[in-house]
């Protein structure tokens, strides 16, 4: 997907995505170095972030890096951000994108996989927020949390993160009021079905994701440039007045009437598939 911003809109800032080598993630990272800017690449996968690091810097002409990180371990945040400003100098851009989700009936989750979800989830945003905020305030900077719509309307079996994503809606309107005085910007991105790798897996049963996609509005499913494309307006000075907003990106769908998730009594069939594939591929 071609960018609509002008060259180097963002040239001279440095970004910090979370789960930014693949997904959603990967096209945020790459409108944010196709915009100019210098991208810390964090993902739990280091061989991954280090070759999206490399392809970025190749193609962009940016200065990137790529840095091993799981959200959930304090310690992990702590070195991964103190890496960021020994190499580039500080932060200027976090986008808050890793994330974990799978399709379960609410009353078989294990305290695990609760656990897995809103630690991911909600507890690492507010980690990553924390560790980010030092190097945010010096020139004042901006925060982007991917959230969702689903949990706006409830959605079966999404529990997790749903709830997780309630809290990360909350966290950005909070800390928006509360960072305004240091001139950093606090906003979110609420994506629709999005086609990525993670949601083919989450969607075993392919005909639930046909569906998901034939009841948005606009007739499609979104792409990750299309989220990235929206994180550079809110990282840019055009967004410069706007703090505390999580906005929908989904091509009309949380206006949609026919909304709730799967038939709750495919549930557990979908719980079964989903683990089936996962072991087929481990």
């Amino acid at each position: 997907m071609t960018s609509v911003f002008r060259a180097g809109l963002l040239c001279g800032k440095t970004a910090l995505v979370t789960g930014g080598a693949s997904g959603i993630g990967r096209g945020i990272s790459d409108q944010l170095a196709a915009a100019g800017a210098n991208v810390v690449i964090a993902s739990r996968r280091s061989d991954l972030c280090q070759q999206v690091a490399h392809e970025l810097a190749e193609q962009h002409e940016v200065q990137t890096l790529g840095v091993p990180l799981n959200v959930r371990e304090t310690d992990q945040v702590d070195q991964c951000f103190a890496a960021a400003r020994e190499a580039m100098g500080g932060l200027d851009i976090l986008v808050n994108n890793a994330a974990g989700n799978f399709y379960y009936p609410s009353h078989m989750l294990s305290d695990n996989q609760w656990r897995a979800i809103v630690e991911t989830d909600l507890f690492g945003t507010f980690y990553c927020c924390r560790a980010a905020f030092p190097m945010l305030r010096e020139q004042g900077g901006v925060v982007i949390n991917i959230s969702m719509t689903l949990h706006r309307t409830g959605w079966v079996g999404m529990l997790p993160a749903c709830a997780a994503k309630s809290g990360i809606d909350a966290l950005t309107q909070t800390l928006a009021l509360e960072w305004s005085r240091h001139q950093v910007r606090v906003n979110g991105i609420a994506p629709g079905p999005v086609h990525t790798e993670g949601v083919r897996q989450a969607f075993a049963a392919g005909e639930e994701w046909n569906k998901q996609a034939a009841d948005v509005p606009l007739g499609r499913s979104g792409d990750p440039a299309e989220i990235g494309g929206l994180v550079v307006f809110l990282a840019s000075s055009a967004a410069a007045w706007l703090t505390g907003e999580t906005i929908c990106l989904d091509g009309g769908m949380h206006l949609a009437p026919d909304r709730g998730g799967v038939d709750p009594a495919r549930l557990e069939e979908m719980a079964i598939a989903a683990r089936t594939s996962q072991l087929g591929q481990s």
